[in-house]
């Protein structure tokens, strides 16, 4: 079996066997098949697509290419939440507590963001002596005492993924849906859970910018799911603005406490409580979203789902106080006004670009080396959908050193478009998708 051969057969639209797919994957992960072989094998995907035996065979090498992760300690229904990311997505934070409260579990491994502002590793980080989970045990530990565990990701957990990623970037073929849905699924997979929840963002300011789009990459890991045998939902959510109004690590963090108090933005509560019913609806508590958003209202309003959090900060060295006590988290220097230089509804914000304003003032990375500073960010005071006059406050920038302010607030305004005309507030979660 040669790999040139295989790349052949991808060119010319031909379906590649599982002992092709294994060949070519194990021997790239050995370093015995070179990175320009295996480069021209992912442009034939790009340009050809997979077909589902092909799909599920690759996703399955993906996954075998390290160690699998059972939590067979867990005493819970389990239930993996997957977002791919957006600017102010701090679902994890307010949603792990709320499953929690509601009797279910939730480990999932996480990583430290490259963009617009940090990952959930970097927002948990803002807490002082917070430690994330090292190894399998002590999350177990802490996910049975609290229903919430929290891991790194470990290079020992799909290796390839991460050794095919790098020669993606560098390659042009990162906007692959057969490739994007494979490596997300292929980690997915690799951490056992009862049932996975996807997050598809789609707008400005996600990786899918269309919703054909989004809607094909949810349905192509919605397949996989199913091919594997695991109970999997897919919500395709906007992220055409900002969720909800906090950009940046220790001001998110505020908001997803503020969210569990019932205090949060409206779109942010509403995609929240919408993955959290969706979770009880495979679990078989409850049969419609409604009733599960009405038990959901019912651990917020007792302040149980507030108590989870509390507790898991506790458990994973962080003080719990920080719940009553906003001090304890990092303090920013100084706030600059953004004042609305136009007068009429809000039609858009360009997430993006806000995601870029809070990363230039050190709440992202612009490369992996960047030190993110966890007291910084936006807080975006106006949405679609808002009437702003001239001189209208319609965000605040939150920073340390001045040298980068007045560029982040130019980034704002130009993020910001408006109509004479009134504008809807738009809906945030577009379809739900079930395998």
């Amino acid at each position: 079996m040669r790999a040139v051969d295989i790349i052949e057969k991808k060119r010319d639209k031909k379906e590649i066997t599982n002992e092709e797919i294994s060949f070519l994957l194990s021997n790239y992960l050995k370093e015995e098949i070179p990175d320009y072989q295996m480069a021209a094998f992912l442009m034939a995907v790009y340009f050809n697509g997979m077909t589902d035996a092909e799909l599920l065979e690759f996703t399955k090498e993906m996954r075998d290419s390290g160690d699998v992760i059972d939590f067979e300690g867990l005493k819970r229904f389990h239930v993996d939440k997957h977002s791919t990311g957006g600017v102010g997505d701090k679902v994890t934070i307010a949603l792990e507590p709320i499953m929690s409260a509601l009797g279910m579990g939730s480990t999932k491994l996480s990583g430290k963001g490259l963009g617009h502002t940090g990952g959930t590793i970097d927002k948990f980080e803002a807490i002082k002596g917070f430690k994330f989970s090292n190894t399998k045990e002590e999350v177990i530990e802490i996910a049975n005492k609290t229903g919430i565990g929290l891991m790194g990701y470990s290079d020992k957990i799909v290796p390839l993924d991460k050794k095919l990623y790098s020669l993606r970037d560098v390659t042009a073929t990162v906007a692959s849906i057969p490739l994007i849905a494979s490596s997300i699924m292929s980690k997915k997979l690799a951490i056992h859970s009862d049932a996975i929840i996807l997050d598809v963002k789609t707008g400005n300011g996600a990786f899918m910018k269309t919703l054909p789009d989004a809607r094909e990459l949810a349905e192509t890991m919605l397949k996989i799911g199913k091919g594997f045998d695991r109970k999997i939902v897919a919500v395709i959510s906007n992220m055409d603005q900002p969720l909800g109004c906090a950009v940046g690590n220790a001001n998110e963090v505020i908001e997803a406490i503020e969210t569990l108090k019932g205090n949060g933005p409206e779109d942010f509560t509403d995609l929240v409580y919408n993955i959290a019913a969706l979770a009880l609806k495979l679990k078989g508590d409850v049969n419609t979203l409604e009733e599960g958003i009405a038990k959901v209202k019912e651990v917020v309003d007792n302040r149980s789902a507030l108590e989870k959090f509390a507790l898991f900060i506790k458990e994973s060295g962080g003080d719990p106080e920080i719940v009553n006590d906003y001090s304890l988290l990092p303090e920013y220097a100084g706030t600059l006004e953004v004042k609305s230089e136009e007068e009429g509804y809000v039609s858009q914000i360009l997430a993006e670009e806000v995601g870029k304003a809070a990363m230039i003032i050190g709440a992202g990375r612009a490369t992996k080396e960047d030190e993110i500073d966890h007291s910084v960010g936006v807080l975006v005071l106006k949405k679609v959908g808002d009437f702003v006059k001239k001189g209208d406050v319609i965000a605040k920038i939150c920073y340390n050193e001045s040298k980068d302010v007045e560029k982040s607030a130019k980034m704002i305004l130009g993020a910001y478009k408006f109509s004479k005309e009134k504008v809807e507030k738009p809906k945030i979660i577009f379809e739900i998708l079930e395998a």
